[in-house]
């Protein structure tokens, strides 16, 4: 569970710091956004060395956690409601984050 929490603490700093240029570049928002934007990249790079398994291992595992996330802000902060299928996509790649995380070491 620590690790899955930490992939999703690090999938948030990632959205977030990507999010936050898109409302300036395509809502008009304040050019200062760019400052916790760059902020919360550098957090994102900075959780991603926390974890102890070897880097390769570690992206693939948190590209699954990353998509159910990103789901979950579309669905939470976008107001659009996930379909079937993003439901499916989300355990699928969660299932995958399971095998790689579980593994026997």
């Amino acid at each position: 569970m620590k690790s899955f929490f930490l992939y999703f603490v690090t999938a948030l700093a990632e959205i977030l710091g990507c999010f936050l240029p898109y409302l300036w570049l395509k809502q008009g928002a304040s050019v200062w956004l760019l400052i916790p934007a760059a902020i919360s990249l550098t957090v994102f790079v900075w959780l991603l060395t926390l974890h102890d398994a070897p880097s390769g291992r570690v992206y693939a595992a948190y590209g699954g956690v990353y998509i159910t996330t990103a789901v979950s802000w579309l669905w939470l902060i976008d107001k659009i409601k996930p379909s079937a299928w993003d439901v499916a996509g989300c355990a699928l790649a969660l299932l995958g984050v399971a095998v790689i995380v579980l593994q026997p070491r």
